[in-house]
């Protein structure tokens, strides 16, 4: 099966995949979701991504319709069905299908999808291209820490940053309160101190953006959760982006700053090595 989809305990091939036209998610956008990525077949933080995913199924009061082990389960047999080395397992939980209503169904079950993907790895680090950033205002809901599938706002941002030449938007709050991207957690060298919004309802707490905050632990580079203004990002010698599928990506600019060469800088680099070290630890651990 080339591209396996998984419907509530069902597997189809993805192109004949269908949902109720009641399904609360499409109606309201009453679900949430994860992207996982794997490597060499190994799903890559997977628990993580799973705890995540509860606590956005808590926050908006769902009840997630399998345990933890059963995705686990279910996921690996999909990406064993389809056959790839690389690429990324999409999970969505909805409340289920039910009469268009505002309010909670009360005799619905939530209903879970999953499928997978096929991407390339990475570039090798030498090759990875540096991005120019575009800085829009941060237009989204005050609970950006869940993972909903409400994405209109980040879709129009992310449209408008290709539209500008951008591969990415640096989104801001009132003040020019820096919170993060439209997929995409940032960090910046402000002063010689990394800096990143904290994990509030303001930003989504990537996976990534957590084990980069651990990498600098653990190489005892400074940092700090706090946010940063547009107008301290001018004095930034580095800025990076992080999320699943781009691991850790350095920025050439942003608007009209242009950032000091080399590109990557000095700590970027050793963040873009120290992850990659980390998928393959995991990848070795899967083999032993």
């Amino acid at each position: 099966m080339q591209n396996p989809a998984w419907i509530d305990g069902v597997v189809v091939e993805l192109s004949s995949a269908k949902v109720s036209l009641e399904d609360r998610a499409y109606l309201f956008g009453d679900g949430i979701y994860e992207v996982v990525r794997f490597y060499d077949r190994y799903l890559f933080f997977l628990a993580a991504h799973l705890d995540r995913l509860e606590n956005s199924a808590r926050a908006i009061r769902l009840l997630l319709p399998y345990r933890k082990e059963e995705i686990t389960t279910v996921a690996n047999e999909l990406i064993n069905k389809s056959g790839f080395e690389n690429g990324y397992l999409y999970l969505q939980v909805t409340r289920g299908s039910a009469m268009r209503d505002h309010l909670f169904p009360e005799s619905t079950a939530p209903s879970m999808i999953m499928y997978v993907r096929e991407m390339p790895p990475l570039a090798p680090l030498e090759q990875v291209k540096p991005f120019h950033l575009v800085a829009l205002p941060d237009e989204r809901w005050l609970n950006c820490h869940i993972k909903t599938v409400n994405l209109l706002p980040n879709l129009l941002a992310r449209q408008r940053a290709f539209e500008s030449g951008a591969a990415e938007a640096v989104l801001y709050r009132p003040g020019g309160i820096v919170t993060e991207g439209t997929r995409s957690n940032i960090f910046a060298v402000i002063e010689g101190v990394v800096r990143t919004h904290p994990a509030t309802n303001l930003i989504l707490p990537g996976i990534s953006r957590q084990i980069v905050l651990d990498i600098l632990v653990e190489q005892g580079l400074l940092f700090n959760e706090v946010a940063f203004t547009l107008e301290e990002l001018q004095k930034a010698t580095e800025l990076w982006v992080t999320s699943t599928n781009m691991e850790v990506n350095p920025a050439r600019s942003v608007d009209s700053l242009i950032l000091p060469e080399p590109l990557p800088g000095p700590v970027c680099l050793k963040l873009m090595k120290e992850f990659r070290i980390r998928v393959a630890a995991n990848r070795n651990r899967m083999e032993k």
